[in-house]
């Protein structure tokens, strides 16, 4: 039965989307060969789209908590964002920039009734590849922007309703995607077609099967010969729901079989099209700029390297370029505006030089890997010897940028500490993959920053890997943890109603105090948390948190409670001003 365009079918369309590509990430993955061929276009899409289905989540958990549900254009523009900031790769930033387009649209305001809806859709998708042209510094046909291209143009011409026209784009795209090895030579070549495109295919297909009720089912057609075969399905439709079969016998039809029946031979590190004297380096990062310094950043990366995309806007870009020279390219970010979340990856292997590195050096024994809000907790993870991974408001990490972190610590056994219980489940993906790679990972249940610092604090190499689990376990949960906040809308709390712009004290995640004042109602907080007891006080200070006042609150215990210590670290997290620990 088909549904409408709203935020429901928004959330179902991530879900489905995120499944697509999970089920179908190591055949996208094994044809990448452009614009280099590392094999990982289906890791970054899978990874880009995690976090555009995670703030979509998000956005319905926010309107869930005052008993609303969001609206489409909350829900597109949730989608959007999830996909800028967590875009990965090439193709993940083209795929967050075709979201964007789509959004620019859909949150008009202008969806109204089953034909304003189908309209809406069609013009959506024309808006989504039009945006990819100008995202990209030097368009390439027979890739991605290609087949969105198609698949806008079929949907234009489609009749009826949203599911319809979805459809349309969908079964657009698989053509499209059929002929991209005659329109880019290195894909002829190799006997593939365009990976990144293959992984738009599976997004339309989850669009179409999410406004329809019926998912097209992926059928694989693996022969012994011919290993990189990747999903577009044929024609068999299931529901949402149904479990998705996998046959491996079946034709198919319109799919993204290797041309010759072979897999593909890597052609060098830029996909034959740079040989092997291509860019060294992937850049990428999110960067805070306006449209002006942007304007100028995107001619001098150009002229640095190749393979250049600059999607977002409203003062929050993704950045991802191909260059020998990766420090230049960070420069220019930094001349531009604030870059953040820096990722750079070296070409010379397929893995990114994990295999290389492994050569060069021998694993440590045991590592931690820990989940932070603010650079200078960061600095204190690093002093005391662990991986941190940096994340601010709003913007968690996802599984992939854990594993990642978790290969960089470069250890046989890992410490992986979440520090949110926001993040447990990604933190758990995260274990999980990593082990699959040789790891061993305890994943330990921190809730909170200050949790983890009491963890770290007792880390011990030297001991079993079982006894400094449990150490570091029992450190943690004989931690309590509060912070502050700031209300940005009046709301109920568990302490009653609060107002825009009051200060929340939050303890052991509940709101347990209102008031006005931040000195006041960190007081409040301590006292109601050394009222059980307690040997030690931790403050960790927001980025706006004035030094005096923590050595006020420092008196305040000194004065008030008696041989209870304190320590203060500068945390520099946003949007929590004070971090309070109490062991």
């Amino acid at each position: 039965m088909p549904h409408p365009l709203d935020a429901a079918a928004v959330r179902t369309w991530c879900a489905l989307a995120l499944q697509a590509l999970g089920r179908e990430r190591e055949r996208i993955d094994a044809i990448n060969v452009y614009p280099v061929a590392d094999g990982d276009t289906g890791t970054n899409l899978y990874l880009t789209a995690e976090s555009a289905a995670r703030a979509v989540e998000a956005a319905f958990d926010g309107h869930g908590a005052s008993g609303t549900e969001p609206g489409l254009a909350d829900a597109v523009g949730a989608m959007a964002h999830g996909a800028l900031i967590g875009a990965r790769g090439n193709s993940g930033t083209i795929l967050a920039q075709l979201l964007r387009g789509m959004a620019e649209v859909l949150g008009e305001g202008s969806v109204d009734g089953d034909p304003g809806a189908a309209a809406a859709l069609k013009r959506a998708l024309r808006r989504a590849a039009e945006s990819t042209y100008e995202a990209v510094a030097h368009p390439v046909e027979g890739t991605v922007l290609t087949v969105a291209t198609v698949a806008a143009e079929a949907a234009g011409r489609a009749d009826g309703s949203p599911a319809a026209v979805a459809r349309a784009a969908y079964e657009g795209a698989r053509t499209a995607l059929e002929a991209t090895p005659g329109q880019l030579a290195v894909l002829g070549r190799a006997g593939v077609v365009d990976a990144g495109g293959c992984g738009l295919v599976a997004v339309l297909g989850a669009l179409a099967g999410a406004l329809s009720g019926e998912v097209p089912t992926a059928a694989i057609a693996v022969r012994p010969e011919a290993s990189v075969r990747a999903f577009v399905g044929p024609d068999a439709p299931v529901r949402p729901d149904a479990p998705v079969r996998l046959d491996a016998s079946a034709p198919v039809p319109g799919g993204c079989p290797a041309a010759d029946g072979h897999a593909p031979e890597p052609e060098g590190p830029h996909g034959g099209d740079g040989g092997p004297d291509g860019p060294a380096f992937e850049v990428i990062y999110l960067l805070e700029a306006d449209d002006d310094a942007v304007a100028r950043l995107r001619a001098r990366l150009d002229g640095l390297g190749d393979s250049l995309v600059v999607v977002g806007g409203d003062g929050l870009w993704n950045v991802h370029v191909h260059v020998d020279d990766a420090g230049a390219a960070v420069e220019a970010g930094i001349e531009a505006g604030r870059p953040y979340r820096i990722r750079i990856t070296h070409f010379g292997t397929a893995d990114g030089g994990r295999a290389a590195r492994r050569r060069e050096a021998e694993p440590a024994a045991r590592a931690v890997v820990a989940v932070v809000p603010g650079d200078g907790l960061a600095g204190l993870c690093a002093e005391a010897g662990a991986t941190a991974v940096t994340v601010r408001p709003g913007e968690p990490p996802a599984s992939g940028e854990l594993v990642q972190a978790i290969r960089q610590a470069h250890a046989r056994e890992v410490m992986l500490l979440p520090n949110d219980p926001e993040l447990q489940h990604t933190a758990a993906a995260a274990a999980e993959q990593a082990r699959t790679e040789g790891v061993r990972v305890a994943l330990i249940p921190t809730r909170a920053a200050v949790q983890g610092i009491a963890a770290l604090a007792v880390h011990e190499p030297a001991r079993s890997f079982d006894e400094d689990v449990v150490a570091m376990t029992s450190a943690a949960g004989a931690t309590r943890y509060a912070e502050l906040a700031v209300a940005e809308r009046q709301s109920w709390t568990m302490a009653g109603v609060c107002q825009a712009g009051d200060v929340l004290g939050l303890i052991d995640g509940d709101v347990a105090v209102i008031g006005s004042d931040l000195a006041a109602t960190a007081a409040t907080v301590l006292d109601r948390m050394l009222s059980a007891g307690g040997e030690m006080v931790t403050f960790v200070l927001g980025a706006e948190f004035p030094a005096a006042l923590a050595e006020r609150l420092e008196k305040h215990v000194r004065e008030r409670h008696l041989a209870v210590d304190t320590v203060v670290y500068e945390g520099g997290q946003r949007g929590a001003p004070l971090l309070i620990g109490v062991e």
